[in-house]
């Protein structure tokens, strides 16, 4: 029987010619499986988030009493116990990214009422704050350990940055008010979204530092890069006059709108190895699922996560 649960799949994308002469590439979807953490209902949510080169999935789950945790679904299709942040006094904690270690990076709301970052390694929980931030997510770590997120100054708005070897370096992004960075690969290029004053558009800034921006689909009116691979295969979603649309970016020496293939899922996190997504479908057509803000996206206006 239908329900207006969302359904969470695993998906592979499929380019049959070689990315030089992708402009005649064949591109197709095909839906591995579907998954929703176990309990879940149609008063629950499971958002995936990132997927590492094995097939472990990190992400976000909020029961029917709105209470956020995280979550890791293996590669062997089990799950892990939901994930709280020791420190979190609000029921909210995110699993945001995981790298091939199983290493997870996320967010939950402290004390303070703010918003910090937090590492885990088996079972133990490591703290993370920009230093002089008043609050901070870590959406992105890579197989090095080095990640990317977003953090507030003590005077200023959302900053996009990364986090190289342990030196935090800002992205400046000239006509940014706020923005984050979703996704770092192993070359440290890096992805994200950011908002100018009249639009949200994503970013893509390379592993020398080079920056490019804004980066939008023909006609769209709201753009996020949420993922990134080894190969530099992007992902992300864009609103545009009849609704919300996933798409792919396969990006060669540049980012050209020639190089956008439509993918209609509803949201898409992190590639790994070139082929994997972790995707989010609905059966309810009228929901945006992957980009409910949550209580941190409500409190503070800022790109959907």
């Amino acid at each position: 029987m239908k329900t207006k649960e969302s359904i969470h799949i695993l998906a592979v994308l499929f380019a049959f010619c070689f990315l030089g002469t992708l402009s005649h590439a064949q591109i197709n979807i095909t839906v591995l499986e579907t998954f929703n953490y176990p309990g879940g209902t149609a008063t629950t949510s499971t958002a995936p988030q990132k997927i590492n080169d094995h097939g472990d999935v990190v992400g976000i789950f909020t029961d029917a009493n709105s209470a956020t945790f995280g979550f890791v679904r293996f590669a062997n299709g089990t799950f892990s116990p939901l994930i709280t942040e020791p420190n979190d006094t609000s029921d909210f904690t995110q699993g945001r990214g995981i790298n091939n270690s199983r290493t997870i990076c996320g967010d939950y709301i402290g004390s303070d009422g703010e918003v910090h970052a937090f590492f885990r390694v088996g079972g133990t929980f490591t703290e993370y704050d920009v230093p002089d931030a008043t609050g901070t997510e870590v959406l992105g770590i890579n197989n090095a350990g080095d990640f990317a997120g977003s953090f507030v100054p003590n005077a200023g708005l959302e900053t996009p940055f990364i986090s190289i070897g342990g030196t935090v370096t800002p992205i400046d992004i000239p006509t940014l008010i706020f923005g984050a960075a979703y996704q770092i690969n192993d070359a440290n290029a890096v992805v994200g979204a950011y908002y100018d004053g009249s639009a949200i558009h994503g970013f893509y800034q390379d592993s020398t530092g080079a920056l490019q921006f804004p980066i939008d689909p023909p006609g769209s009116g709201e753009t996020l890069l949420r993922g990134i691979n080894d190969q530099n295969w992007i992902v992300g979603t864009y609103y545009n006059d009849s609704g919300q649309h996933g798409y792919c970016l396969f990006h060669q020496a540049d980012l050209r709108p020639s190089t956008i293939v439509e993918i209609e899922l509803l949201w898409m996190g992190s590639i790994a190895q070139g082929i994997s997504v972790a995707a989010t479908l609905t059966l309810d057509c009228t929901k945006r699922v992957g980009l409910s803000p949550g209580r941190h996206a409500q409190r503070k206006t800022r790109p959907s996560c």
